[in-house]
């Protein structure tokens, strides 16, 4: 019954005026996209003078679009209280059984990091294990650690889920991944069992991402949410290894790393010591900073109590390749486009002749309020909007959904479009909706085990029941087909994602983002001038939260 309300509803919306796609500029987006990721921007990096100027340039758009400043105090912003950790001069070897020392050098070997010690970090022959998985699901029934004490040793993980190399097994989402599978979560299990640190091995398909993100991303300063004792949410190292310094590391330990993989996967998995220790150590520096969420509100004219979100975040890595020639990581796609799309879409509430093009049926505000998000931190560790869902500025159990943006087409005009998470709520049927109109149709995420539904800015507002969006164009390309929309991504994914290489081009073709642009437009309007509340599926692990929350509205 709820679905055919719902859809009902949103097709009288659409019956009144055509939609006119036009009306979202391919331009506008553009000349937003190539000034915030120009070397002028230095890469959006957090608390550097980049942030003021973005911050600047945001507010100034969001101004001219007919939005009021939504965040504290009157202001466009929302301070987040952070604390920063810079890791310097790494000193780190493993011991081995015959007595010899493996050195270890950041971005080659391994990578080191940490949230976990406010302070320098040293090891004497801390004991490596190797933990599988390194999950603890008791609904499962499913316990990698098998009661082994790991108080100060060193984990060693894979990453993903057991089903990652058999999805057929089905003892968590198949290839889909959970959120065990999560390095995030790898960390945090970590820290609660009282390990003094945790060696991922890297592995591309498994992590869908490549060595060179991983140094990149792992090549600067870390944050978290300022916590009293940050050691009980992390260890005192977070690290990555090479697969191939894996393969050494466990070919040194008389070990099998192959057939040590294929016995993870199953519940019986014993951990195993490798007889390896690790030494060295490294400074830390610890600091406590402020970043800031840049936040836009429309209010409604009948339910201004009532929010629908538009999020994506702001910042990107910075100066992330101090070495190289170019030096900028300048985050164009990741997520330039985003908040480029955040302006437009705001431009077409707040400026009623361009929502008349867009398929409004009367020019007009919204009944709802419409609030603008531009999260700050998603790249370390989607911390403004986990403190934006600590610390909401417009109450949860008033915000009737939103839309996350985060790297969006720049390929062209594509025949479907890809939601994450596709089946968790019923604004899955505002996408199909809208989609055929548009003669695209839906398609799940082509890489379920990449965790895309657990990586973005929607997650710590998903968490506490808010239905949020998270859906872009896919890769059947209206030219070129499947094969070149598969080409593009593998492209981006390789060469571009969190390198200086993701950069601004004229080349581009922003036709698929236009049409996405408008998609969202029109589920928002159709939220936002109506009483429909999403819904989460009875079949999903939110649906919880949000049943307390809509008590809460009561």
């Amino acid at each position: 019954m709820f679905k055919r309300i719902l859809m009902m509803t949103a097709a009288l919306t659409l019956m009144t005026t055509p939609v006119m796609a036009q009306s979202i500029s391919a331009a506008r987006i553009s000349q937003d996209v190539k000034v915030l990721s120009s070397d002028a921007y230095e890469g959006r990096g957090i608390t550097t003078p980049a942030e003021q100027k973005t911050i600047d340039y945001l507010a100034k758009g969001f101004a001219a679009a007919g939005f009021q400043p939504g965040g504290d105090n009157g202001g466009w912003t929302q301070a987040v209280h952070l604390r920063q950790f810079i890791v310097s001069d790494p000193k780190l070897a493993f011991n081995l059984p015959d007595g010899k020392t493996f050195d270890l050098h950041q971005g080659q070997e391994i990578t080191v990091n940490t949230r976990g010690a406010l302070s320098d970090v040293s090891f004497d022959k801390a004991p490596l294990v190797f933990v599988g998985y390194g999950v603890t699901a008791p609904e499962r029934g499913w316990d990698d650690f098998k009661g082994l004490d790991v108080k100060g040793k060193i984990l060693v993980e894979l990453i993903n889920d057991p089903d990652f190399v058999e999805p057929q097994l089905m003892t968590f989402n198949g290839k889909a991944m959970t959120y065990y599978g999560r390095w995030t979560y790898k960390y945090e299990e970590a820290a609660r069992r009282g390990a003094a640190g945790v060696l991922i091995i890297h592995d591309t398909d498994a992590a869908s991402y490549g060595w060179d993100t991983v140094r990149n991303s792992n090549n600067g300063s870390k944050f978290d949410i300022v916590r009293p004792d940050p050691s009980t949410a992390s260890p005192k190292l977070e690290s990555w290894i090479s697969h191939e310094t894996a393969e050494a590391l466990f070919k040194a330990a008389g070990q099998d790393l192959a057939a040590l993989r294929g016995k993870a996967r199953a519940k019986d998995f014993q951990p195993v010591e490798l007889n390896v220790s690790l030494s060295g150590s490294y400074k830390v520096a610890a600091t406590e900073i402020t970043t800031h969420n840049v936040l836009a509100r429309l209010p409604g004219t009948t339910h201004p109590d009532e929010t629908i979100l538009y999020t994506g975040h702001w910042d990107h890595l910075g100066i992330c390749a101090p070495e190289a020639k170019d030096k900028i990581c300048n985050g164009a796609v990741d997520n330039g486009t985003g908040i480029a799309t955040l302006l437009e879409i705001a431009r077409a509430f707040g400026q009623p002749s361009s929502s008349a093009a867009i398929g409004q049926k009367s020019a007009k505000k919204p009944e709802r309020s419409i609030v603008m998000v531009a999260f700050t931190a998603e790249e370390s560790g989607l911390l403004g909007s986990e403190y934006y869902a600590s610390n909401p500025v417009y109450p949860l159990s008033k915000t009737v959904a939103g839309i996350n943006m985060d790297a969006l087409n720049v390929n062209g005009a594509t025949r479907d479009i890809i939601v994450e998470g596709v089946g968790q709520s019923s604004l899955d049927d505002l996408v199909s909706l809208y989609a055929s109109e548009q003669h695209r149709v839906v398609v799940p995420e082509p890489r379920p085990e990449s965790g895309g539904f657990f990586r973005s800015d929607h997650f710590p507002l998903v968490k506490r029941g808010v239905p949020m969006l998270v859906a872009s164009s896919g890769d059947d390309m209206i030219k070129g087909g499947k094969a070149a929309g598969e080409a593009f991504s593998k492209n981006y994914t390789e060469k571009r994602y969190h390198q200086p290489a993701d950069e601004w081009s004229a080349k581009w073709d922003l036709s698929g983002l236009v049409e996405d642009a408008t998609l969202y437009y029109r589920i928002g309007s159709a939220l936002a001038n109506s009483a429909i509340w999403p819904v989460w599926r009875d079949t999903s692990e939110f649906k919880g939260a949000r049943d307390t929350s809509a008590a809460d509205r009561k």
